[in-house]
């Protein structure tokens, strides 16, 4: 059924208002690199039980097979966006995602668990330069509001294509050999970089490093998830528990003394004199607590407790992120029409709805009302991120594109290694493994319902500063 260009449909798909080629190109370009950055933190979730039958190791090796991922890219993006406003910030993504492509062939010949999680934190410290560059891509090509809108919500199907494919495509590949999740990135990163290269060239702007800044929020970040994941398996009595989460602490107080002392700090004091800026960061987190923290209690569920091998959990998981991929290209339409204060704090409040819902289904539920409820879910994925991406870039000024970037992701990853942290903890308990599963997706509830609260405090109109 063919559909005529002045249609509705085709008015949504068509992309953004704008007949540069370099600007398509970037664009292009920052979808492909936003694809595998996020293709790689949700498809290893239902390879997990078969990477620990071939490699070996228990809960917390595979807690680290996920979150050395993820903590590195939380950890690095702040010096990320200073990055890709120090070098430009196409020089930045080309840099990056180069870097990633490379670490992914060593993730896919990893001999061990431990050569595997080594490489998984290249992976992540690549990708920390590819996302916040992806995005201050987007603020260079596309200097009006409306316009930007709209790329954001095409950038965005990256995402949305690689969380819908992510478990099915993790599921079938691992059914032929789990090593080829991650050669997969090989072909996609090559064409992404061929795209780029026609993108128009950014301009360094001067920002200089702010090392302490770096050294604390990276001290205190991977101290963090260390304690928590291994007080799973060790308790938090345990003196290396102990000490890991009492040097998170200090990391943290000596990062905040740093910003206030330093003369070029990471964190620009005055970007949190935003309201919004406050609000959108929040929101970023606690929506991958919810989008992330989900897959890995149920995909380690479906396949411990029933049975379900890597392909059939994936199938299960397809209604919920093949409606994200469906409602993606509407994202900007609907912001636009019905605001994107509403859409946010719609799309948190069905998070929550389906994380508790899930949350009270018996163990022995059929494998249909699984799916079923995660789809409200999904419906985060469109409703959510999108709009929070655009309010974010409109609330800051073009110079400090790259770095509110950097902060707004950062606060995502943390999200998501978090709760891969806790949850994973709650499911080491000897026997309870079906109780912290509930108790997860129960936490994951109440941070998304409190931070829907918070939203309602989003401006209307649109803030700048």
């Amino acid at each position: 059924m063919s559909t005529s260009a002045g249609s509705p449909a085709a008015a949504v798909l068509e992309p953004p208002p704008s007949r540069d080629r370099q600007a398509g190109a970037a664009l292009a370009a920052a979808v492909l690199g936003f694809f595998v950055v996020t293709l790689d933190a949700v498809v290893v979730n239902v390879t997990l039980p078969t990477i620990r039958t071939d490699l070996g190791g228990g809960v917390a090796g595979l807690q680290w097979v996920v979150d050395g991922y993820t903590l590195m890219f939380a950890a690095l993006l702040l010096t990320a966006g200073s990055l890709s406003d120090r070098l430009g910030t196409r020089r930045a993504f080309g840099l990056g995602l180069a870097a990633f492509v490379l670490a992914s062939v060593a993730c896919g010949f990893a001999p061990g668990l431990g050569t595997l999680v080594a490489a998984r934190f290249v992976q992540g410290a690549a990708a920390a330069a590819v996302m916040p560059a992806s995005t201050a891509l987007l603020r260079e090509a596309y200097p009006e509001a409306r316009a930007r809108g709209r790329a954001v919500a095409v950038w965005a199907m990256g995402g949305a294509v690689a969380s819908s494919c992510g478990p099915v495509l993790g599921g079938a590949l691992t059914a032929v050999d789990w090593r080829l999740i991650f050669f997969l990135n090989v072909p996609v990163g090559a064409v992404a970089l061929v795209l780029l290269a026609r993108a128009r060239r950014s301009a360094p702007r001067a920002a200089p490093f702010d090392v302490p800044g770096q050294v604390t929020a990276a001290v205190a970040m991977v101290a963090l998830a260390f304690g928590v994941i291994e007080a799973g398996a060790r308790g938090f009595g345990d003196p290396a528990v102990a000490a890991s989460l009492a040097a998170a602490g200090l990391g943290m107080a000596g990062f905040v003394l740093a910003q206030r002392r330093a003369a070029h700090p990471m964190v620009p004091p005055g970007l949190f004199r935003s309201r919004t800026v406050v609000i959108t960061v929040v929101t970023g987190f606690a929506f991958m607590v919810g989008y992330y923290g989900l897959p890995f209690v149920v995909s380690l569920f479906l396949q411990q407790e029933r049975g379900l091998t890597a392909l059939s959990t994936g199938i299960v998981f397809l209604p919920m992120m093949g409606i994200g991929l469906a409602l993606t290209p509407f994202s900007a339409r609907l912001a636009e029409r019905l605001g994107r204060k509403t859409l946010i704090v719609t799309g948190l409040v069905l998070m929550t709805v389906g994380l508790a819902a899930v949350a009270v289904l018996p163990a022995s539920a059929p494998l249909g009302a699984f799916a079923a409820l995660m789809v409200l879910v999904g419906l985060g994925g469109p409703t959510v991120s999108p709009p929070a991406t655009a309010v974010l870039l409109d609330a800051v000024p073009h110079a400090q594109a790259g770095v509110a970037s950097g902060v707004f992701n950062t606060s995502r990853q943390i999200g998501g290694a978090l709760a891969v942290a806790v949850f994973g903890g709650l499911l080491a308990r000897p026997g309870a493994f079906v109780h912290g599963a509930q108790a997860s997706l129960w936490i994951a509830a109440g941070v998304l319902a409190l931070t829907a609260i918070l939203a309602l405090f989003l401006p209307t109109a649109k803030e700048t500063s």
